[in-house]
């Protein structure tokens, strides 16, 4: 969002119904799911925050200083990276750097309803076919563009002018593939499609599959007609046993893509569940599903879903809220991650982001709180965890990863 933070706290007005990745207070109207992650957004900052930002924006510092651990015993906490444009989806590659997916800088291409279908309310968006990046964050936490030749866009001024790009990353062996979600006419960028491309050593970017297209001539079984993106939003994908796996909210489904670039849906979540919004994707022998839900948000709507070995989806943690992300330790417990919580957070909310292990009992234990608008977690090959922190909502540059030394092995369950 340009122009800094919007210190605003307005209440939702009473007539705005419920439909997900949308703003949220002071719209009056029906908007549409634009991009999971990026829309319009009026801040309801802390006071922290919103003290600091009376005479400059608020620093890296500011906004880390929020968080909050509880795991009963000392947790180191550092500002793993700074300087990211709406960090997403991150990975560690074989080489033990971390990469992040980014929304890069929005636009300034448009397009028009005679071109393709436009999102209303949310768009017309603007867009331009660079800028989604891709970083890697060396063992020093120096930040380094691997590629921002991917197209990246925005939602209108009135939204908040909410960015997105490349959605995630992912590693099969020692090749990086990327997954967008800014993409496409829909979102203001003519001749450009959401897909997964494999990127070269040296940047290099080469698509592989045509998402949008794929969508297009797919249909999920329920797609919420005042609720559509005909380009998609995809926003999770992980890498098991040579193939990739991708979700994508807006449509509600999830697809298998090969190297080759063959596209397979492994389940239409829309037939299952309905428009539950599904986010997070995540691999420990199975597959494991979180959902973001609607809006306004609901408190205890989200959940996470395991897929079964006959395209099932079984619920294995309820009582959760808009749910981000998943990742497991090496202890194979799950950890969840949410954007916003607590009663009365209608909309996202900075400062409210949290992280939830599951314990084996089902027990749900608060381990990190505070978070400013969260979009990723995952563990490193240190064993501790990374989030992406002011993933979308804030200046450029001002997303962040946070390292949290978990020091789980003098606390083994």
């Amino acid at each position: 969002m340009s122009g800094g933070l919007l210190l605003r706290g307005d209440a939702a007005p009473p007539d705005l119904p419920h439909s997900p990745w949308r703003g949220f207070p002071m719209i009056a109207h029906k908007l549409l799911l634009a991009s999971a992650l990026a829309l319009g957004l009026n801040l309801a900052v802390s006071p922290t925050i919103a003290a600091a930002a009376q005479t400059a924006p608020p620093n890296a510092n500011d906004i880390a200083s929020l968080v909050q651990t509880h795991t009963g015993y000392p947790v180191k906490m550092s500002i793993y990276a700074t300087g990211l444009d709406d960090p997403r989806g991150l990975k560690f590659g074989p080489d033990g750097d971390l990469y992040v997916a980014e929304g890069g800088g929005g636009g300034t291409l448009s397009t028009t309803p005679m071109q393709c279908a436009q999102v209303p309310n949310v768009g017309p968006y603007t867009g331009s076919r660079t800028g989604g990046r891709i970083s890697r964050i060396d063992h020093h936490g120096h930040r380094i563009t691997v590629t921002d030749k991917f197209p990246s866009s925005q939602t209108n001024a009135q939204q908040g002018s909410l960015i997105s790009g490349v959605a995630d990353v992912a590693f099969i062996d020692d090749t990086l593939y990327a997954i967008t979600a800014g993409a496409g006419c829909s979102h203001g960028v003519a001749g450009t499609f959401n897909g997964v491309a494999r990127i070269g050593h040296d940047g290099s970017i080469h698509w592989i599959a045509n998402l949008s297209e794929y969508q297009m001539h797919h249909p999920v079984q329920n797609p919420n007609a005042g609720d559509f993106e005909p380009d998609g939003t995809w926003y999770s994908m992980v890498a098991v046993r040579g193939n990739l796996y991708a979700v994508e909210p807006n449509h509600g489904e999830m697809v298998k893509i090969t190297p080759y670039g063959e596209i397979r849906r492994i389940v239409d979540i829309s037939a299952l569940e309905g428009h539950i919004v599904p986010t997070a994707l995540a691999h420990h022998g199975q597959f494991f599903i979180g959902n973001l839900n609607t809006f306004p948000i609901v408190s205890g709507s989200s959940k996470v879903l395991q897929l079964t070995w006959n395209r099932q989806l079984w619920q294995v943690a309820g009582q959760l809220t808009t749910v981000v992300g998943i990742a497991f330790d090496k202890w194979g417990r799950m950890y969840v991650l949410e954007n916003t919580t607590g009663q009365g957070n209608l909309f996202p909310t900075p400062g409210t982001g949290d992280v939830v292990r599951i314990e084996s009992s089902g027990a749900r234990k608060t381990i990190i709180s505070g978070l400013v608008l969260p979009t990723a977690m995952t563990f490193g090959p240190d064993g501790a965890l990374y989030v992406s922190n002011g993933g979308f909502g804030l200046p450029p540059g001002m997303g962040q990863v946070l390292r949290f030394d978990l020091d789980g092995w003098r606390h083994a369950p």
